[in-house]
């Protein structure tokens, strides 16, 4: 059996431990199943993202009319645009491998791992371990118990980036991030979508406000189902038909289209790696547990990322690498501030959010404790110049110290927007800190000056 200082398990976010511990003259072994790269890279953001991209431009086109403008679409060539897709992830993809093959230090085992014991595990047959291990394994698609699903061929996030022709109609199970930003690509590219949400609301994580504006918005160029749970699905003529049943009223209806996409979130994958055969313990969802800094139950072995099922997010997955590196050598322990870790959801319109919602910030506060302002995209020159009247912004700032707790944005550039108050919290600065600032106009910026400026006692 070979033994390593440092065994990491996972090439995504994983990846950025390997250098810490080389640079250290640690013996390293990463161990992973692929795709070589992790998520992001092969089926998750930068795939996604180069679809929604041309998504964007095409409805741009479609709602420019507003602008006075007339133009129309002759042709959109979906097998260019997937290959495309295919051909950026494929460099990724190959350029990690090759860093990886060709670091001299680095002993690679490419296959899944599994805990054989304490700080064992095995790969095809062969077994290693490790003084440390960091455990940054990743997740997969979640499958809900529908009745007959297994057999019609439905697609999840990562089969779909392989399909070669554009599905005439789509039954989408799911109304999350993924789920939303799929609906606005497959509607953008001609397809009739269907999106069958159990939840009352889409993207339930984001405000209230921002789900409903976002089902009103999409709602024009696609059917939603929300509350709506699909209970059985079957194969109908070389299609697909799912049956889908109200939860309020109990009535039910089938619904027939060529594919379906499953979209209804993650799981963890601690079951394929065995973890408890090591002492590491997993929650109620199977996610690994770990304290505030990482550290399993297990001493010397650590969980980040998608595996520990907190913000799943690749730029938090990176940034929880560099904590667990530095509290793995350090006596010094570092936490992370999740309060400034940002996201977005690149559908159409765009949604970015940091912070807290209206109803956590009145929890942790107190709802006489918190501001809250609000302010539509035409408030600022350029917004009304975009004839954007349906983005808007809402911060919730704390009375008492006039910080920010959270700002939510749903509306173009929202991703980018955001930015600005995200600097600001992470630097623990108040909202004068923005506010001082001088702001180029007539600029989008402007619009968070605009939501500042409207603060005011929750309703």
């Amino acid at each position: 059996m070979k033994k390593y200082d440092v065994i990491i398990i996972g090439s995504g976010s994983g990846a950025l431990i390997i250098e810490n511990a080389l640079s250290h003259g640690l013996s390293v072994a990463l161990v992973d199943k692929g795709p070589i790269g992790g998520t992001c890279l092969n089926v998750g953001c930068i795939p996604s993202k180069m679809l929604v991209y041309p998504g964007d431009r095409i409805v741009d086109i479609q709602e420019s009319g507003k602008l006075g403008i007339s133009a129309e679409i002759s042709r959109i060539d979906f097998s260019s645009i997937m290959e495309r897709m295919k051909r950026t992830v494929q460099t990724g993809h190959d350029h990690v491998r090759h860093g990886i093959e060709e670091t001299e230090e680095l002993d690679f085992y490419e296959g899944e791992g599994r805990f054989t014991g304490d700080y064992t595990l095995e790969i095809g047959g062969e077994q290693i371990r490790g003084d440390r291990i960091f455990i940054a394994s990743g997740a997969r698609p979640l499958i809900p118990p529908v009745k007959g699903i297994e057999t019609t061929g439905y697609h999840t996030n990562e089969s779909i980036l392989r399909v070669t022709e554009r599905p005439e109609s789509l039954i989408i199970i799911g109304g999350g991030y993924i789920a939303a930003e799929y609906a606005h690509f497959f509607a953008a590219m001609g397809t009739r979508v269907t999106m069958i949400q159990r939840n009352r609301r889409l993207v339930p994580d984001e405000e209230p406000e921002i789900s409903v504006q976002l089902k009103r918005v999409l709602s024009k160029r696609m059917d939603i189902h929300t509350n709506t749970e699909a209970v059985a699905a079957r194969k109908n003529d070389g299609r697909i038909a799912i049956m889908i049943k109200d939860r309020e009223t109990g009535n039910e209806q089938e619904i027939i289209a060529q594919a379906a996409l499953v979209a209804a979130g993650r799981q963890s994958n601690a079951d394929l790696l065995n973890v408890e055969k090591t002492g590491v313990r997993t929650d109620r969802r199977n996610y690994i547990s770990v304290n505030e800094f990482y550290e399993t139950s297990k001493k010397n072995i650590w969980a980040f990322g998608d595996a520990i099922g907190k913000k799943m997010f690749k730029h938090t997955a990176n940034k929880e690498a560099s904590l667990v590196w530095h509290n793995a050598i350090h006596g010094k322990k570092l936490k992370m501030d999740y309060r400034a870790a940002p996201h977005a959801v690149f559908t159409y319109p765009e949604i970015a959010s940091v912070g807290m919602t209206e109803e956590a910030a009145g929890e942790a506060y107190g709802t006489r404790d918190i501001l809250v302002g609000r302010a539509p995209y035409a408030n600022v020159a350029r917004g009304e110049a975009m004839m954007e009247t349906e983005g808007f912004a809402k911060a919730i700032v704390s009375k008492k110290d006039w910080k920010i707790a959270g700002f939510h944005i749903i509306g173009p550039h929202a991703s980018l927007l955001i930015q600005e108050v995200v600097n600001a919290m992470a630097n623990d600065q108040d909202i004068w800190s923005i506010v001082r600032a001088m702001h180029i106009h007539p600029a989008l910026p402007e619009l968070i000056l605009s939501t500042f400026g409207d603060l005011a006692e929750p309703d």
